[in-house]
This record gives structure tokens, sequence and C-alpha cells, in this order.
């Protein structure tokens, strides 16, 4: 029979068992829903993707990119969509980590501040927009998309632009090269056919000397066959 201190020492060990169960599961809980969190925000947001505002010192973004990596790495959870989470968090903390992208990121919410507050006809010294409530808050998440989406497209109409003049300009050289080429094997065989011609202009010459010759032995033959009266 086991003493009163054998059985509570049991009770306690079933409680921290069941204590751990529920931080193993809500640690899941928190990675799942960190993992849905990342993969449904506006993936040309960079900030959104890392669950920080717009102005943040590159520290910050170095801290939070470490605590989510954690949270949601592959290797700590069985969530399948914990890969594709990953390197969309991976992409973002390199973008802000860029100059150059993290200030056309800048540019561009500042450009959908702008539009929405001239839309509103408000001015930067209105109340709603020194002190944004939830609401002017999303309406210029939302402008924020659009204009992301708008720089996007032209990105990439330049680009394809770009492509195409490049193309051309492949295809020319591709031309010019041909064309050297051909110039080169026509140089070539020219000059390697420079004998035969030399050969057959003297033969041509000397036929026609031949020729010549013979005509005129032709001619005072018929001479001296003249009957004179």
């Amino acid at each position: 029979m086991k003493t009163p201190e054998e059985l509570n020492g049991e009770d306690d060990k079933d409680e921290l068992a069941a204590l751990d169960a529920l931080e193993k599961e809500a640690s899941e809980f928190n990675k799942d829903a960190e993992i849905d969190r990342i993969l449904k925000a506006f993936r040309l947001d960079a900030y959104a993707v890392l669950n920080l505002q717009p102005g943040v010192p590159d520290s910050q973004i170095k801290i939070q990119y470490r605590k989510l990596s954690l949270l949601i790495h592959p290797d700590k959870t069985s969530n399948a969509s914990a890969p594709t989470a990953f390197d969309r968090l991976k992409k973002a903390q390199t973008e802000l980590m860029d100059p150059k992208h993290r200030t056309h990121l800048d540019e561009c919410i500042s450009d959908a501040r702008m539009l929405l507050i001239r839309e509103r006809k408000l001015t930067t010294d209105s109340a709603e927009v020194k002190e944004p409530d939830m609401e002017f808050l999303e309406a210029w998440r939302k402008k924020t998309v659009e204009v992301l989406v708008d720089a996007e497209h032209r990105r990439r109409k330049q680009l394809k632009a770009q492509l195409q003049e490049e193309g051309r300009e492949q295809r020319k050289q591709d031309e010019e090269v041909a064309e050297r080429k051909r110039r080169r094997e026509h140089e070539v065989k020219w000059e390697e056919s420079r004998e035969d011609r030399i050969g057959s202009w003297r033969d041509f010459k000397k036929g026609g000397v031949s020729a010549g010759k013979g005509e005129g032995e032709g001619k005072q033959k018929k001479k001296k066959l003249k009957v004179l009266g």
C-alpha cells in the first residue's frame, strides 16, 4: 500500500504532465496561428509579413525576424505550411534590410497615405490624420495594397520592355557576328581559289595567242595562192 507521500508525489507528476501537454498544445496553436498570419499577409508589404510598423529601426527588424523564425521554423513544427511561411518571412527580412527596396516600400506607403488624405478631403493637420483610428489605419492599409500592386505592374512592364529591347539588341549582335563570319568564309574561299583563277586566266591567254597565230598563218597562205593577172 502506497504512503500519502507517494500518492502526493504521483499527483504532482500527473499535474506537471498535464501542464506540459497544455503548454505544448498552446505552443502549437501559436505556431499555427503565426504561420496562418504570415501566409495571409500581403506579400509585397514586408512590414506586414513581419508584423512591424513602417519606420522601425534595423535592430527591431532583426529581433522580430529572429523571434518569428524560431517560432515557425519547419524543424520545430509539424505544420505543412511552415516551409512556405518561413521562406516569406526570410524574404521580407531581406527586403527590409535592403536600403533601396525599403525606400521604395516607404515611398509607396507614404503615397498611399497622401492619396487617402486627398480622397477624404483632409489635410496633414486634420485630427483624423494626426491621431488615426482603426478605421483610418485599415483604409490606409488597403490603399497601400493598391499602390504596391500598381507599382509592381509598372515594374513588370518595364522589365518586359527591357527584356524585349535586350532581345532585339542580342539578335542584332548575332546577325552582325553571322555576317562577319560569312564574309571571312567568303574571303578564305576566294583566296583558296586564287591559284585556280590565275591558272585559268593563263590558259585563256595562252589559247588566245595560239589562235591569233593560226589565223595569221592562214591569211599568209591565202596570199601566196592568189593568182596574179
